[in-house]
């Protein structure tokens, strides 16, 4: 702060040098003098109220100064650790992101895996069923087959029932009657 100071009072020297040498070259007016004692009166004066200001005003100026240096500092930490915070923030959402990407992709591969094996199981339940359903309609027509063979074994056996008994109505006669009847008691008399 010194060196400042310092500067500011030759600063202020070469001022009032300059100004004097500006006056004394003005050609030796008889108002130079005058002129020239309150030029320096004035720059005398300036000089009293800005050492007096700077005596003064130092320290607040200088606290003032400094905590605003304290609070750009702490600004800029803040804005350091949000940025800070917000970089880890986004590494965690990208990473989440990824995960839920991985995620996504592993239960679209599930779900089309059990499709899959959904599939197959309709598909191989349908084969079944239609497996069952044809054995059943064998043993359907299996038994219809036998169910039609059964009632033309039982017309068959009632035509030719019909038909002996016409024949035998039409051929057989009395004396036929008589002569069953007497083969007739002979077996069961055999037989006692």
């Amino acid at each position: 702060m010194r060196s400042k100071t310092t500067s500011i009072l030759l600063a202020v020297l070469l001022v009032l040098g300059l100004s004097s040498l500006a006056c004394a070259a003005g050609g030796g007016h008889a108002d130079s003098g005058v002129l020239l004692k309150d030029f320096l009166f004035r720059v005398l004066n300036f000089g009293i109220v800005v050492a007096l200001l700077v005596y003064f005003l130092r320290k607040p100026l200088k606290k003032g100064l400094a905590g605003r240096r304290e609070d750009i500092e702490k600004a800029l930490a803040e804005a350091k650790q949000a940025k800070e915070e917000a970089e880890a923030k986004f590494a965690e959402y990208d990473r989440k992101l990824d995960q839920a990407t991985e995620e996504i992709a592993e239960i679209s591969a599930s779900i089309r895996r059990e499709g899959e094996l959904e599939k197959q199981k309709i598909i191989a339940n349908a084969n079944e069923m239609a497996a069952k359903i044809e054995q059943d309609a064998e043993k359907a027509a299996a038994l219809e087959v036998a169910k039609a063979k059964a009632a033309l074994q039982r017309e068959a056996v009632q035509l030719a029932v019909d038909l002996a008994e016409k024949k035998l109505k039409k051929n057989f006669t009395k004396d036929d009657d008589a002569r069953f009847i007497d083969e007739y008691i002979e077996k069961v008399g055999e037989l006692h």
